[in-house]
């Protein structure tokens, strides 16, 4: 492990520019991910990651140390604390953030239970989205193009390791994915906030494809328009609407309930 104290050494002057700027991040292809546990997750399903940047004292916190002694020497650099702080947009106390290529997949075949995210904008969102889809065994998250960017740090922090726990692509045509996927026999129910059928009242069949719409917006007309099934979840107490991320977990886990999952 190389000890880095300069602000100019060229592997933290690259960390602090991807923690900075989304449009760096995009051009670069590259992202960071902060603190112990996500980046375990990384190192458990991907590999090691291209530069590790570990606060010195936190080296001696046994799960850092842990996570160093499964990274190549030449790619980890231990640094002050002072320096790590103009690095993150966490505290120092979180320890450790690394580098790594952004995961670009393309658009896999589909699975037996798909997410499809319609422009929503809010990072904690969409992390948290992707977070319940991860935990819910659903096969991939496509994103339309004016998602938020599912790699950025506010993204990432909500997600807690689920990037690489479910198959996430962006920049999908999404009314065109749908076109495909329900002439291949796959069901498509879009969730809605008011109008639809009862989600627990209503048949769902595997494949299945989700759709969750912006926040404001809610699901683009072209999309829903393509959709077999519109479900609204029953609200009883009197609430317009629930927030998105909420909403998806109480449909995901419905498709849980009713064995519509990928078992893994």
């Amino acid at each position: 492990m190389q000890r880095v104290v300069s602000r100019q050494n060229p592997r933290i002057i690259e960390a602090r520019r991807l923690a900075q700027s989304s449009r760096d991040r995009r051009k670069a292809g590259r992202c960071v991910l902060e603190g112990d546990h996500i980046i375990a997750v990384y190192c458990d399903r991907v590999g090691a990651p291209e530069t590790l940047v570990v606060v010195e004292e936190a080296l001696a916190d046994p799960r850092i140390a842990a996570l160093v002694a499964r990274i190549p020497p030449e790619q980890a650099l231990a640094v002050p604390a002072s320096l790590f702080a103009e690095i993150s947009a966490l505290s120092p106390d979180v320890g450790v953030l690394a580098v790594i290529d952004t995961p670009r997949p393309a658009v896999p075949p589909p699975g037996r239970l798909c997410l499809l995210l319609d422009d929503l904008q809010d990072p904690g969102n969409v992390g948290t989205i992707l977070r319940t889809a991860a935990a819910a065994g659903v096969d991939q998250v496509l994103l339309s193009k004016h998602c938020a960017f599912a790699w950025s740090p506010k993204v990432l922090r909500a997600g807690q390791g689920a990037h690489f726990l479910t198959v996430i692509v962006e920049d999908v045509d999404l009314p065109a994915w749908v076109a495909g996927f329900r002439r291949d026999g796959g069901e498509v129910a879009a969730l809605v906030a008011t109008a639809g059928t009862d989600l627990y009242a209503t048949p769902l069949h595997a494949p299945l494809a989700l759709v969750i719409g912006n926040e404001g917006a809610g699901i683009s007309p072209a999309l829903a328009a393509l959709a077999d099934q519109r479900v609204t979840i029953p609200m009883p107490g009197g609430m317009e609407s629930l927030n998105a991320a909420a909403a998806a977990a109480v449909a995901l886990f419905e498709c849980v309930r009713r064995g519509l999952e990928q078992h893994r």
